[in-house]
């Protein structure tokens, strides 16, 4: 039962990270995100870049709320190895 749960955490956050990287390469092709496969990912990652972009300072242009979010997606990750 252990493994299967384990298992299960780490398809969720490889799922989340993919669907992450999946917004930020949308965002070069589509920043308005207008297209449907754009809005569908801006509405899966909204919820969860949003608190982040609240905490981080300003830097002008450029949004590292992602790479916030993917560096530690990346860390539970790899905690979940160790389970």
């Amino acid at each position: 039962m252990e493994d299967f749960i384990t298992i299960l955490l780490q398809s969720l956050v490889t799922t989340a990270w993919v669907i992450v990287l999946g917004r930020v390469l949308m965002s070069w092709v589509d920043p308005q995100f207008e297209r449907p496969l754009g809005q569908f990912l801006f509405s899966l990652t909204e919820p969860f870049l949003a608190p982040i972009r609240n905490i981080l300072p300003q830097a002008g242009m450029f949004d590292f709320s992602p790479l916030v979010l993917l560096i530690g997606l990346g860390l539970l990750m790899r905690v979940t190895w160790f389970l």
